[in-house]
């Protein structure tokens, strides 16, 4: 329950829309963090694929200039990069308990 709660805290609060507008210097900052993560967690070998679609998304919209849209798809693909991470930290052992002796 605990795992959840935070999980969904931790996506709620970078959905928030941004106070002003995005610029291209946001969206790169945004993107290179969500890159990051999502790297870190192909590392793990548990890169979520929603992760890799909002990486495209994020780029696809700065490329067509929406900043806006792009820093939240990117700032979305970092949540959900972290996300994975910690799946993959949580769950490294948890299978042992569940394993039948």
């Amino acid at each position: 329950m605990k795992r959840s709660l935070a999980l969904a805290m931790l996506l709620a609060s970078s959905l928030a829309p941004p106070a002003r507008a995005a610029n291209e210097a946001d969206y790169k900052a945004a993107y290179a963090a969500a890159e990051a993560a999502s790297k870190e967690a192909a590392g793990m070998r548990n890169q979520w694929t929603v992760t890799v679609s909002a990486l495209a998304a994020a780029k696809k919209a700065a490329d067509g200039g929406d900043f806006d849209r792009a820093v939240a798809a990117a700032k979305e693909a970092e949540a959900l990069a972290k996300a994975s991470i910690f799946q993959a930290t949580s769950e490294k052992d948890a299978w042992k308990a569940m394993e039948i002796r």
